[in-house]
């Protein structure tokens, strides 16, 4: 069956249809919301939140995007609705009248791996982690960081900068670390 026909059926709230489209998206999803919430029952709980609320919003679907793109975007808000919840999730104060360079090199090291990033990742202040990943990790624009966040398209791109910064600065001491 396409997976168009499935989500027709669970517009019609077809059981057996939302369970085959919930079992198609959920290792996926899982996999997105533990690298917001860490905790696997809250990364569970955050996951099925946005499912029910996708079966819920099932009609505003208008396939402009892929079903997966849709329910993806579901699942990252839910995250930072938990993590606001939390108060783990501080909105930042605007960042104005700052010059931002152009600088669009991601490299590192080639002996650094992505678990490291990763992990380098997490060690980044609040404000800028989220901007970093929603970025690097989920492929959003600054644009789409800036509604989601609900920050200024220029602050989105500050903290990105400074995540970077902060990011390279963090995983060049580890390199030197290692060295000696």
């Amino acid at each position: 069956m396409l997976e168009i026909d499935l989500i027709e059926k669970c517009k019609n709230n077809d059981r057996k249809s939302q369970m085959r489209l919930y079992d198609m998206y959920c290792d996926a999803m899982f996999c997105i919301a533990m690298r917001y919430v860490k905790s696997t029952d809250d990364a569970q709980d955050v996951m099925q939140e946005a499912f029910i609320k996708a079966f819920q919003k099932l009609n505003q679907f208008k396939a402009e995007v892929t079903f997966g793109a849709w329910l993806k975007r579901i699942v990252i808000n839910k995250c930072l609705d938990f993590l606001k919840s939390k108060h783990q999730l501080q909105v930042s104060i605007e960042e104005t009248n700052i010059q931002l360079a152009d600088d669009s090199d991601w490299s590192v090291d080639e002996e650094i791996d992505v678990s490291e990033v990763k992990k380098a990742i997490e060690t980044l202040p609040e404000k800028y982690k989220y901007v970093v990943m929603l970025y690097l990790i989920e492929g959003y624009d600054h644009e789409e960081i800036s509604q989601i966040l609900e920050i200024s398209n220029s602050t989105s791109r500050t903290h990105l900068l400074r995540g970077k910064q902060k990011l390279k600065s963090f995983l060049k001491e580890k390199e030197y670390g290692k060295r000696y």
